[in-house]
């Protein structure tokens, strides 16, 4: 569903935003990518359909050598819950002993601790995406038209 028009997410929660992905760094070793590509879709299926554990909404890109997830969790806490958790360390082991050794593939993440009111948004004709698929939109008002008002945190005065 298309929101038309302008919207914006409002800046009432913390946030955590998390970065993952991989790149593969050799084409023709797909017996040592394969599995760390396979290994990604079983989680993200468990966090986007089991809601109480935290990840709020995700993204997902896909380059020629490289895969990026941006994920919206609703806290640290329930972020490194996660990752210490047994879905995620079995996939975290069974990477490191069979393939992160032979450089076929390479990983990454980031994680970006975000205060509220430490964030904005603007959505033109689109339909739920990013941060409002997380946290939802409302209507920019006449207080929330440009990038410096949103992060001045004027939706608390001016809102919706």
């Amino acid at each position: 569903m298309i929101n038309p028009g302008r919207y914006t997410t409002p800046q009432d929660e913390d946030l955590v935003v998390f970065i993952i992905g991989m790149r593969i760094n050799k084409w023709h070793a797909i017996t040592r990518w394969w599995p760390v590509l396979t290994a990604m879709p079983p989680m993200i299926r468990e966090l986007l359909t089991n809601k109480d554990i935290g990840c709020l909404a995700a993204e997902s890109f896909f380059g020629l050598r490289t895969t990026l997830m941006v994920q919206y969790w609703r806290s640290e806490k329930d972020l490194l819950a996660y990752a210490r958790g047994e879905k995620h360390m079995k996939a975290w082991k069974n990477f490191y002993t069979k393939t992160a050794r032979n450089n076929a593939v390479g990983i990454y993440h980031e994680t970006y601790v975000v205060p509220k009111g430490n964030y904005e948004s603007i959505y033109g004709n689109m339909p739920p995406f990013g941060l409002s698929r997380a946290l939802g939109s409302q209507p920019v008002s006449h207080t929330l038209e440009t990038a410096g008002q949103r992060l001045a945190g004027k939706q608390k005065q001016g809102g919706a």
